[in-house]
């Protein structure tokens, strides 16, 4: 899935991010989506995101679906 479109990137998602203190080394964190700080629908090095360990960075890949089962 594309990190880089807004409608995509869904709370509660597992997510690879790149933290700004990493973008030369382009270091992967993991982690649980917890609030999306990007407000338009496309960013062309992927969505702003605050992870639930409060980590904030860009989604590089999306790794698990958002699914609600209802």
């Amino acid at each position: 899935m594309d990190g880089q479109k807004r409608e995509c990137v869904k709370i509660g998602l597992e997510v690879e991010v790149i933290l700004k203190a990493d973008q030369k080394t382009g270091t992967l964190v993991r982690g649980i989506v917890a609030e999306i700080l990007t407000n338009s629908g496309f960013h062309p090095h992927g969505i702003k995101v605050r992870l639930e360990n409060g980590q904030v960075g860009r989604v590089q890949n999306i790794i698990s679906p958002h699914e609600e089962n209802n």
